[in-house]
């Protein structure tokens, strides 16, 4: 198995990918817009997938947090609220906001499971910051107290399980300080560590017992001059595994985004060297697959032992969406009390 995950081009599986996917055999798929017309035809595509690689534990993810990062939409399915709207109800009335985020998250994982995809890129722990570019982070953080962050972020998780989805907490080790968006350019954040350590670590350290984090593409001089996050072994290493104190399976964010220098290929080789444990490519691009098929060793065993953790955690593919209206009338009558 390759320390990869890949996407697809369209609403199913071409000639080309089936064959190279099978003999690839990355470690999961993550779905995107492209790659959704109906339940249907979704739920099918991952049954595919799973029957290609003959493991019904195979992770198929996706980005769906809720607001503007929402890959499955309505109306086929509902508009789930950014994470920004549980702000005022935390504020005051904190269990009722906790309560709220458990039950949207796991309406939301019941929408995920019946389609038969099992991992959500979320909950984002990032702690917002004042200046902070708002097209990257904004109102899809929870806040900008780092413990109301992690509560938050621990009730989305618990949510996403009792749904039938595993989640991943991001962007390690912080993304709320950047000021341009990592999509486009490459943020540095100056300021120093004890700062960072106060604020933008500390979610991830309350949570730090969960299964699957994923990196940002961000520089931070206080750890490592030059290299951003998710190919810096200094902060992989002595900042999310020592000091966070993370065991959990370590994704880095999407190797097409334009922070990142370098080929594709060169990216996903970096991360690897670095300390990820996977590499997330999300474009389905064939050539730049292959050629990290080729270059990109097995799973070790560190990564394969983390693996090992996530799949016997996954829940059953036996979720059903009957309950999702219900949690939506819940969530929607706690948030009425902000």
């Amino acid at each position: 198995m390759k320390p990869v995950v890949f996407g697809m081009s369209g609403l199913e599986l071409t000639a080309d990918e089936r064959a190279f996917f099978k003999e690839a055999n990355p470690a999961g798929y993550i779905i995107f817009g492209r790659n959704i017309e109906s339940r249907e035809q979704l739920r099918a595509l991952t049954d595919d997938l799973r029957a290609l690689q003959g493991d019904d534990r195979l992770m198929i993810m996706i980005d769906q947090e809720g607001g503007r990062v929402q890959r499955m939409k309505p109306p086929l399915w509902p508009a789930y609220p950014a994470y920004g709207s549980f702000a005022a109800l935390y504020e005051t009335a904190p269990i009722s906001a906790l309560e709220a985020a458990r039950v949207n998250a796991m309406a939301l994982a019941l929408d995920l499971a019946e389609v038969g995809i099992t991992v959500d890129c979320a909950p984002m722990i990032d702690v917002r910051q004042p200046g902070s570019n708002d097209a990257v982070i904004g109102d899809r953080a929870f806040g900008n107290d780092p413990m109301m962050v992690a509560a938050m972020g621990r009730a989305t998780l618990d949510g996403l399980k009792q749904g039938g989805v595993l989640g991943i907490i991001k962007h390690m080790p912080g993304h709320g300080r950047a000021l341009v968006d990592s999509h486009h350019d490459l943020p540095v954040v100056p300021d120093d560590a004890e700062t960072l350590a106060e604020t933008d670590l500390a979610p991830f350290v309350a949570l730090k017992d969960a299964l699957m984090g994923m990196t940002g593409h961000i520089v931070f001089p206080a750890w490592d001059q030059e290299r951003p996050a998710t190919l810096s072994p200094v902060i992989i290493e002595q900042i999310i595994r020592d000091q966070i104190g993370f065991e959990g399976l370590l994704f880095s964010d999407d190797l097409d985004m334009k922070a990142l220098s370098g080929t594709v290929p060169d990216r996903a080789v970096a991360c690897v060297e670095a300390g990820c444990d996977i590499a997330l490519n999300c474009w389905g691009v064939m050539e730049h697959m292959v050629e990290m098929t080729e270059r990109l060793p097995d799973i070790g065993d560190a990564t394969q032992t983390r693996l090992d953790r996530v799949w016997e955690a996954m829940p059953q593919l036996n979720a059903v969406a009957d309950e999702r209206e219900a949690l939506i009338a819940k969530r929607d009558e706690l948030m009425a009390l902000a």
